[in-house]
């Protein structure tokens, strides 16, 4: 990976940028697990924390996970649930709590849709996971 010191693209953004390009490249494939921190240091001759600062960008846009003493992966196709909404219902999103990853399992980076539909508890479901139709 090649660095560039004299970009005006902040060095992790440029890490982040390489990485999510050859993901979409398919260098790295769903499941993948991507070359440890320590690894990325050595290839890209970034600090520890840039590197970590790449990754946290590419797990905020929901496209790597990482693993508590694993490692960081690749996002997977996710298997999609289509969900019908109606004329009346009011759909928002927000990212989840910490208990609510814990409980859904969703991972980091990936938002809720949170359904308001009349004279129902609103109802939580991963963006991740669920297509929402229009009927």
């Amino acid at each position: 990976m090649k660095i560039d010191p004299t970009s005006d693209e902040p060095r992790h953004r440029q890490l982040a940028r390489q990485l999510r390009e050859r993901i979409d490249a398919g260098d790295y494939r769903p499941g993948q697990q991507l070359p440890s921190e320590e690894r990325l240091q050595q290839i890209s001759g970034l600090g520890r924390t840039t590197v970590r600062r790449a990754l946290s960008i590419l797990r905020n846009e929901g496209i790597v996970r990482t693993v508590t003493g694993s490692g960081t992966y690749v996002r997977g196709g996710q298997e999609v649930t289509m969900m019908e909404v109606t004329r009346g219902d009011i759909i928002g999103t927000r990212m989840p709590t910490e208990e609510e990853r814990r409980v859904m399992g969703i991972d980091q980076g990936v938002a809720l849709f949170e359904i308001h539909r009349p004279g129902q508890k609103p109802e939580l479901v991963p963006g991740d996971r669920v297509r929402l139709i229009v009927g």
